[in-house]
């Protein structure tokens, strides 16, 4: 019976596991996220965060402690001058993993697994872009608009001039107005 053990062994040995997880940590510090199993994303988790808060006390011990466990000299670099910084504030919880659709060769669960801090989509600082749409007419409208003023204006000077002129004038009556717009149709 496995009654209180808590690590997932993914079906490997002790030591095939520890570098499988020191590899995946390492592309997890250099590429932000990656694509992996369920069950090796949750281990990924366990894995990486102490590392990761480890990262924040920038000492000589510290590295040391943290390239024991990743083996990658660029990868602790990157740890302690880049993500240590966007992380500075955060007291834990530096990851995130999001499901996907089951891998289709075995139907395993998918997971994609990222540092919090350094996804665009759900970022602090994201804004929605203003979406247009695009309809036919779209060069009518545009003329009206832009002829709508200058029909205005003359409508003003039109006015102006009748003022002057203050001879007066016949008025039509509106069953002459109809009979001379039938006539023209």
């Amino acid at each position: 019976m496995r009654h209180g053990k808590k690590v997932n062994h993914l079906g490997r040995t002790d030591s095939h596991r520890k570098a499988m997880l020191a590899n995946m940590a390492t592309s997890l510090i250099k590429h932000k996220r990656i694509i992996t199993t369920l069950a090796k994303a949750k281990a990924l988790r366990q894995y990486v965060e102490p590392l990761i808060t480890k990262s924040k006390n920038d000492t000589t011990h510290s590295r040391r402690t943290v390239f024991a466990y990743l083996k990658d000299k660029d990868a602790v670099t990157l740890l302690f001058r880049e993500v240590s910084e966007k992380v500075a504030n955060r007291p834990g919880g530096y990851t995130r993993i999001i499901k996907m659709e089951n891998r289709l060769g075995d139907n395993a669960e998918m997971a994609f697994i990222e540092l919090v801090d350094y996804n665009e989509v759900y970022g602090k600082t994201v804004q929605a872009e203003k979406k247009t749409t695009r309809r036919r007419g779209g060069a009518k409208k545009k003329a009206t608009a832009e002829a709508a003023p200058v029909e205005e204006a003359v409508a003003a000077e039109e006015v102006a001039v009748e003022e002057v002129e203050a001879t007066p004038a016949v008025e039509e009556t509106p069953a002459t107005e109809e009979s001379s717009e039938e006539k023209k149709d």
